[in-house]
């Protein structure tokens, strides 16, 4: 059905003119000037063609066409308020989709998420789990097999690791990274590491993710970043060793004890706390990205996607206060 109705802001105008029976304080009321109420009633008058206020000596009566149709305008007002409520609820609940790598999502955010179900369980959570970069044009250049996109795939909010550069989205750092050497226990009372040199004898793990989305077999080994910072550079192969391509593989290679991973500790936490790692020495590097938190800006307030977005920022902020609480990760030899 095709409505035939006045500007919104006319009913409104006149709406808060009749309870009132003040232009003055209908202007106050809605924040524009008493010119702008009158401009407002007038413009409805025309519309309807029919006189709305008697206009006396510093007073104002409404007249019978007002009168009768006051109270329906004022259900029509109510029934809108509730229509707006009911959104602002579903928009409070329902499903939340979160895009996000495989390993950020094993090792960092499934182990959790019962925490968040907890203070939100009108929320119902959809992990996504793609390696793909974010689509941020909504459709663009390349295949959708090659980007995710936001409005196509339903996606709400996406957990991205690189720059943190997304024009013309909404962009929160979830926490920036370092890495460090990290090996099981059991390798270290085969062929134990008592300085950074004797890594010399042990087999490195190469995690390709650390270089963010920007990653080729060219690019300086991080384990040479590590190797220089530590003195010893030129003592150990930095090339030589196993490469991953996903975090959660080079984590598995280190806790199955097949070499010496330079892991991200954010990641490996839970690993750390429950002694299935250790990080022989306390250095580490900064790493050049950062892990992001990216979603529509038009979308970026709704409910569920601000109380998700705190929830993710508090459980970062909890993670740095216990990393920085593990001796073996602060200093260093």
């Amino acid at each position: 059905m095709a409505y035939r109705l006045p500007p919104l802001n006319a009913l409104r105008a006149f709406e808060a003119a009749a309870r009132h029976l003040s232009f003055s304080k209908a202007a106050e009321e809605l924040f524009v000037t008493p010119a702008a109420i009158s401009h407002q009633i007038k413009s409805l008058e025309e519309f309807l063609g029919v006189q709305l206020f008697r206009r006396m000596n510093r007073a104002l009566a409404l007249t019978d066409a007002a009168q009768a149709c006051l109270p329906r305008l004022r259900q029509g007002f109510d029934a809108l308020s509730e229509a707006v409520d009911l959104v602002r609820a579903q928009e409070d609940s329902g499903l939340l989709t979160v895009s996000l790598t495989p390993s950020f999502a094993v090792k960092w955010l499934v182990p959790r998420l019962d925490r968040f179900s907890a203070l939100h369980p009108n929320i119902e959570m959809r992990i996504a789990a793609s390696s793909r970069q974010l689509d941020l044009r909504g459709g663009g250049q390349r295949s959708t097999t090659d980007l995710v996109d936001f409005r196509r795939e339903d996606v709400d909010l996406a957990i991205r690791f690189g720059s943190g550069d997304y024009p013309d989205f909404h962009v929160t750092k979830l926490f920036s990274v370092h890495a460090t050497p990290l090996c099981s226990p059991a390798l270290l009372k085969r062929n134990p590491l008592n300085e950074p040199a004797d890594l010399a004898q042990h087999v490195l793990l190469h995690d390709e993710t650390v270089y963010g989305p920007e990653y080729t077999p060219e690019r300086e080994p991080m384990w040479r970043v590590w190797l220089r910072a530590a003195g010893v550079a030129d003592r150990v192969d930095a090339r030589r060793g196993p490469h991953f391509s996903s975090a959660s593989l080079t984590i598995e290679a280190a806790l199955d004890g097949q070499g010496v991973a330079l892991g991200l500790p954010v990641l490996a936490l839970a690993d750390i706390q429950t002694g299935r790692l250790v990080a022989p020495f306390g250095r580490q590097v900064p790493i050049e990205f950062a892990y992001w938190i990216v979603c529509p800006m038009i979308t970026a307030q709704r409910p569920k996607i601000v109380a998700f977005r705190k929830w993710l920022l508090d459980e970062a902020r909890r993670d740095e206060a216990l990393l920085a609480q593990l001796g073996n990760l602060r200093g260093g030899r």
